[in-house]
C-alpha cells in the first residue's frame, strides 16, 4: 500500500518559517522522523519512506502555492495512489494557532493553494490536516500575515505541537483517516 503526503507551502528562503509554509514543515517534521531526505524531482521535492509496512512519498511541491494542485495530481498518477491515501498538509488561518484538525474534504475557503488542488481535480473530495496558524490580523492584511514569520510565541507553540502533527500523519497512514480523526482532533 503507497501513501502521498504532500505539505503545501511556497519554496525559496523569503518564505521560510512563514505560516503559510507550515505544510513544508510539518513534512520536513515527518521526513526526519522517517529518517529521509528530500530530492529535487518533476514539480516537486520529493522523499520516499517505509513506515509499518507501507511506501510513504512525501512532497513539497516547486510550483509555489497557488499552483499546488499541478504537482499534487502529477504525483497521484506517478504513484497511482489512491485519493483516500493521500493527505494534504495545509495553514489555515480559521483554526487557532497550533490546532491541528483532519478533513476528508470541504471547501477551499480563502486558501489559494487548496483552491488551486480542486479546480485540479475537480472536486474537493481528498483528506487534509488543517494545521491552525490564527487570524491575528486587520482587515486586508490577510496575504501579509499568511505570508509572515513567526512570532518567538507563536514560534514556541509550533515547536511544541509539530511532533503532535507528525503522530497524526502517522496514525492517518497506519489506522486510517476515521480513527485519527476520532483520536486526534480535539486535543
Amino acid at each position: 500500500m503507497k501513501f502521498l503526503i504532500v505539505g503545501l507551502g511556497n519554496i525559496g528562503d523569503e518564505y521560510a518559517n512563514t505560516r503559510h509554509n507550515i505544510g513544508f514543515i510539518l513534512a520536513d517534521a515527518l521526513a526526519q522522523e522517517l529518517g529521509v531526505k528530500f530530492a529535487i524531482d518533476r514539480l516537486a521535492s520529493r522523499a520516499e519512506a517505509r513506515f509499518r509496512g507501507k511506501t510513504i512519498v512525501i512532497i513539497k511541491p516547486t510550483t509555489y502555492m497557488n499552483l499546488s494542485g499541478k504537482a499534487y495530481r502529477y504525483w497521484l498518477e506517478v504513484e497511482k495512489v489512491d485519493i483516500e491515501n493521500s493527505l494534504v498538509l495545509v495553514d489555515d488561518i480559521d483554526l487557532d494557532s497550533g490546532v491541528f484538525r483532519m478533513k476528508l474534504k470541504g471547501s477551499g475557503g480563502s486558501h489559494n493553494g487548496l483552491n488551486n488542488i480542486i479546480e485540479m481535480l475537480g472536486h474537493s473530495n481528498f483528506p487534509r490536516l488543517r494545521v491552525g496558524i490564527g487570524s491575528n490580523f486587520a482587515r486586508g492584511f490577510q496575504v501579509d500575515y499568511v505570508l509572515g514569520h513567526f512570532t518567538r510565541q507563536e514560534e514556541k507553540i509550533f515547536i511544541e505541537r509539530i511532533p503532535f502533527g507528525v503522530e497524526m500523519i502517522k496514525s492517518f497512514i497506519s489506522a486510517g483517516a476515521t480513527n485519527t480523526m476520532n483520536s486526534y482532533n480535539n486535543k
